[in-house]
């Protein structure tokens, strides 16, 4: 499997998963999948449906930052795709909610995280 140094222009499934894991962007957008997934009470109480609309939801949010640093740089700026993709981002969040949902740890894995 090639690993890419970027997410690609258009949507891929397991697009994260393809990206070389050395580059500060993979990092970046890791950290923020991890984020994102202990908020909704970590990667291990997702449905695949969930997992699905957090990989859609990254794609989307860095599609976004890309189109901003374009139009304040002067470049090419199509502001009817940006406000289909803000809303799409919006409608994402609905789904996956904005509050933080609880996680459950056995005593084992609180101490494992203390270490």
């Amino acid at each position: 499997m090639n690993k890419h140094n970027a997410p690609p222009e258009a949507y891929k499934t397991d697009w994260l998963k393809s990206m070389d894991k050395r580059t500060s962007i993979a990092q970046d957008l890791q950290q923020r999948h991890i984020a994102l997934c202990d908020d909704l009470g970590g990667i291990d109480t997702l449905s695949y449906q969930q997992r699905a609309l957090i990989d859609r939801f990254l794609w989307i949010e860095y599609w976004l930052q890309r189109e901003e640093a374009n139009l304040a740089s002067g470049g090419e700026f199509d502001s009817g795709r940006y406000t289909q993709a803000v809303n799409a981002l919006a409608g994402l969040v609905n789904k996956l909610g904005l509050q933080r949902q609880k996680r459950e740890l056995s005593l084992n894995q609180y101490v494992k995280g203390k270490q």
